[in-house]
This record gives structure tokens, sequence and C-alpha cells, in this order.
């Protein structure tokens, strides 16, 4: 069993990525729902979290049917992290996530995210600030390094545990890499093969497949994947993953009414949490995703980008079954 702190995960669990405007509370119901072992929030400013900054406390939303459910901080000041960290634990999630691994460039030239790998003293020191301010466990998530000269994550991995985190999940690029080019998880691999390593690693990056997944747990050791960008609008990737890794079969995919019931749940809780007005906008970059190779599409997709209100979203989601049936006739 893969434990973080008195937290069960299971045999091998799947973890959902935090992903910058997509791994909200409505997107999280519907990974969840499809098997998502733990989730994290978006990632959160430390800053904004000290300054009281609208955006950063609605990132703190956290409901109980998503337990357990990591929030995840970022920031380069040990004392803002520190405070940040309070805050956090006042909202009781089951654990902390401090973000080591963001390549954007707003985040890294503020010395957070991945510009921390830069200065590893740093990142011991920031780790260690949050991990003596909350009572909750403390996770890590990082890259590889922050170029191919500079790949020390054996070394982070290392001085992480010592001061204390509870689990690390590792994506095999380097910053300089952003999300270009394949993932290289041997390094992971040796992280997990070390014999001072005692925490679970979990390895990020390519899993887009129930056979890569099975490839890459066999291949690479680690206790668990963490799944980002395969999720999005399609999040019965977790539920064909754990079929494949228990049965060796591969699921069939989601029916059309499968997608249309994920997408409309997706949709209602969005606008039940941010209201009907930035509900209708911020899903239209969803709906591309969860109607992925649905032939003769184009149109309905592009009414529903269109729309503005919510039950004309509502009208066009519940007429695309009959509207697809029409067009395979035709």
């Amino acid at each position: 069993m893969v434990k973080i702190g008195d937290i069960n995960l299971g045999e091998f669990p799947l973890l959902l990525a935090p992903m910058e405007d997509v791994s909200d509370p409505p997107f999280r119901f519907v990974c969840k729902q499809q098997g998502a072992d733990l989730m994290y929030t978006e990632f959160i400013s430390s800053e904004g979290l000290i300054r009281d900054a609208v955006k950063s406390r609605q990132k703190l939303d956290i409901f109980d049917y998503e337990r357990p459910i990591g929030i995840q901080i970022f920031g380069g000041d040990e004392e803002a992290m520190a405070m940040a960290a309070k805050i956090v634990d006042a909202t009781q999630p089951d654990l902390l996530d401090i973000n080591f691994g963001c390549p954007v460039q707003k985040v890294v030239c503020k010395g957070a995210g991945a510009g921390v790998l830069k200065d590893i003293d740093l990142m011991v020191r920031l780790t260690k600030a949050v991990v003596n301010s909350t009572s909750l466990p403390v996770t890590v998530k990082t890259r590889l390094g922050w170029d191919d000269s500079t790949k020390n994550i054996e070394e982070v991995a290392e001085r992480l545990q010592d001061v204390g985190i509870k689990a690390l999940t590792i994506h095999g690029r380097t910053r300089v890499q952003l999300y270009k080019g394949e993932a290289d998880w041997r390094l992971i691999a040796k992280v997990k093969e070390n014999p001072r390593i005692q925490i679970p690693i979990f390895g990020n990056g390519d899993i887009d497949s129930p056979e890569k997944a099975r490839a890459y747990k066999d291949t690479y050791g680690v206790d668990g994947i963490m799944i980002g960008r395969a999720s999005i609008g399609y999040p019965w990737i977790f539920r064909e993953i754990k079929h494949y890794l228990n049965t060796g079969e591969l699921l069939q995919g989601p029916t059309l009414a499968e997608r249309i019931e994920a997408c409309s749940v997706h949709f209602e809780k969005s606008v039940a949490w941010k209201g009907e007005k930035l509900g209708v906008l911020e899903m239209r970059r969803h709906y591309a995703n969860y109607f992925r190779g649905l032939p003769n599409f184009k149109e309905t997709r592009m009414q529903l980008v269109s729309a503005n209100d919510g039950n004309e979203v509502r009208s066009l989601l519940a007429g695309i079954s009959d509207a697809y049936d029409a067009a395979m006739v035709l």
C-alpha cells in the first residue's frame, strides 16, 4: 500500500496533476468520478494568499467528495511560504504540496516554481519553512533540473526527504524543455531505486494511455503515476488505466452518451461554482477535448464556444446525440 503520512492511497495510485486554469473543483469532480485517487488544486501564489487576493482565496475551495485532496502553493520567499502554509492548514485539506516545477515564465521570473531549480539550497529552505509551519503532510512536485547540465533530482530528493516531505512527484523534463520532447523517466527510476529514499516517488510526464502507464510502472518502478494533459476532456483515462492494470484488458472508450454526461456535469459544476457568466465562458476551452474525434462536430463546437447563455449551452449539449445520429444517417 502507498501511504502519504496517514493517507492510504492503495496499491498504485493515479494522481491528477495540478494544472493552472484547468484543475478547478468542477474539473476535479469529473476526474474523481472516473477514478482519480489523489487530486491537487491549481497552484496558489503564497504572496496572493497573504494579500488575501480573491483569485488565490477561491482556489482554496475544496469539497469532502474530493478527498484525499492536496492544496498546492508556490513562491520564492521563506516567510511568505510559511505564512501561506498556515493559511492552507486552516482550510484542512489532506496534504499541502509545493510547486517547484511550473516552467511558465511569469512564475519563474519571480524565483518561484521551476525557477527555484537554480538554487537547491533555497529549495530546501523553502520546503523546511513550509514543513515547520503546518501539521499537514507536505509533498513536492518538481522537475529533473533546470537544464541538461543541472539534472540534480537525486540530490534534491534526498535533501527534501531529510527536511520532512512525505512524497515527491517528478516530471521527467527540465525547465528548459518546457513540455517539448519526450519525458525521460530514467532519473525518476534512479531516485526510486536509491536505498536512502523511503518516501513514495510518483512519476509524471507523457502518460496518455493504459499501455504506457503499465509499461512505465513496470520499467521504472514508481509508486504511482500523476496524469495531467491526457485527462483534459478525457477523465476516463483514470478508469481505463486502472482496468488495464487490474485485468490486462483494454476498456472500450466512452460512449457518446458518457461524453455528453461528463461534459454536462462539468458545465453545471462550473456554473454553480463560478456563476453563470464566468462558468459559461471558462467551459469553452473544454468542448473540443470532450468531443475530440467525433465526426461532423465542428458546427456544434462553434455554437458551443459562441453561446453566452447557460440554457443555450444546455440545449446544444442535449442535442448532440440527435445531431450525431442524423449526421451518421447522411
